[in-house]
């Protein structure tokens, strides 16, 4: 055989072996079934990655309860806008903890001047406001989704002031060939390091562009749906697997993507969480870009994080599935960290009318 051939035929063997066992989990696979029987609809997975998630989801022991103190905490403090009727020593608890879930390094003046813990001025406390009233109505409102577990301010932030994940719109990006990718063929992490369209939050996530590109007929005239939107449906999907740690069928029956009565039940959970995520977005982080854009890197001499609180675009940033879930396809493996802090339950939706959003 030609030398040349040769070679050629190791070098291939070798790129094939790479491309093997770099890009393929190694046994042992383990399967769970999730769906009916006979339907495939099985979660795959392996100890190593199990073991990775659980690592990565470990639940803070929670602070003992305290006794009541019989007063408000309205009543003791000054300026105790969205949990003035919660008890004053509950009240102590939950500023404890919440600390320790957002800001454990930088402390409670994250949130406060030492010197009056009163004011408004550092802006954190002002977000953090609002983000107690997003949480309330997460539990309240959004049950269909976090059922009874529900979340807390640490489902998310981890002991970071900023969650690990969030996401901004994504600036237009220029391919080596086109002046322009027209959002889609560069590799994107959001999408699995695949060249599918790589932003596919903007479009879902803050926008309701439509999501199903399946007709319900094989060539009726009621799917206007092509190729480059369903393109960006399985960008979508792409960020949906990696944020859980699951497969399709987790969600789908690949028998029949279009039927929701042979779908398992978290399909029915997802759709929920879409519009539970495109809430949390509109409502509650993107009405608090001026905040952020006056304090880009954060509240400025309080160690606080240097990344900036801004997308390219100026835009907040926001969250999607990731952020909660965070590769388990229950957030913190389901633990119920709401339970051992009903404090949370005791925010009040609505701010005084004399409260202030306006930058400090």
């Amino acid at each position: 055989m030609n030398i040349f051939v040769q070679c050629g035929i190791g070098v291939a063997a070798v790129v094939g072996a790479a491309v093997t066992f770099l890009t393929f989990e190694r046994p042992p696979i383990e399967t769970v079934q999730r769906g009916f029987r006979g339907t495939a609809q099985e979660l795959v997975y392996t100890t190593r990655a199990v073991d990775r998630i659980a690592a990565r989801n470990v639940v803070p022991e929670a602070d003992p309860p305290v006794d009541p103190i019989g007063q408000k905490s309205s009543e003791v403090y000054e300026n105790v806008q969205v949990l003035g009727d919660l008890d004053a020593g509950q009240f102590i608890r939950l500023m404890a903890a919440i600390t320790a879930w957002v800001s454990p390094e930088q402390g409670c003046n994250y949130c406060h001047n030492p010197e009056n813990l009163a004011s408004d001025e550092v802006y954190t406390k002002v977000v953090t406001r609002r983000m107690l009233q997003m949480t309330k109505a997460i539990n309240t409102n959004w049950k269909p989704h976090v059922q009874e577990t529900g979340v807390t301010c640490y489902t998310c932030h981890r002991g970071q002031p900023i969650p690990a994940y969030v996401w901004s719109t994504e600036p237009g990006r220029s391919s080596s060939m086109l002046a322009s990718s027209a959002g889609q063929n560069v590799v994107s992490s959001a999408a699995g390091l695949t060249s599918l369209p790589y932003d596919p939050f903007t479009a879902f996530f803050r926008d309701a562009l439509p999501i199903r590109v399946a007709g319900t007929t094989p060539h009726g005239p009621d799917n206007r749906a092509s190729i480059k939107q369903t393109e960006w449906t399985y960008g979508l999907m792409m960020h949906f697997s990696q944020a859980t740690g699951a497969n399709c069928t987790f969600c789908h029956n690949t028998q029949n993507f279009a039927n929701w009565n042979d779908a398992p039940p978290q399909r029915h959970s997802a759709w929920h969480g879409i519009r539970m995520v495109r809430e949390i977005n509109n409502t509650y982080i993107e009405p608090l870009t001026p905040l952020w854009a006056a304090n880009r890197n954060g509240p400025p001499e309080r160690g606080s994080a240097t990344m900036s609180r801004l997308g390219p675009h100026g835009d907040a940033l926001k969250v999607n599935c990731a952020s909660c879930h965070q590769g388990a396809h229950k957030p913190l493996l389901g633990a119920p960290m709401l339970s051992n802090y009903p404090e949370l339950n005791a925010v009040s939706s609505q701010l005084p009318r004399s409260a202030s959003m306006t930058p400090r």
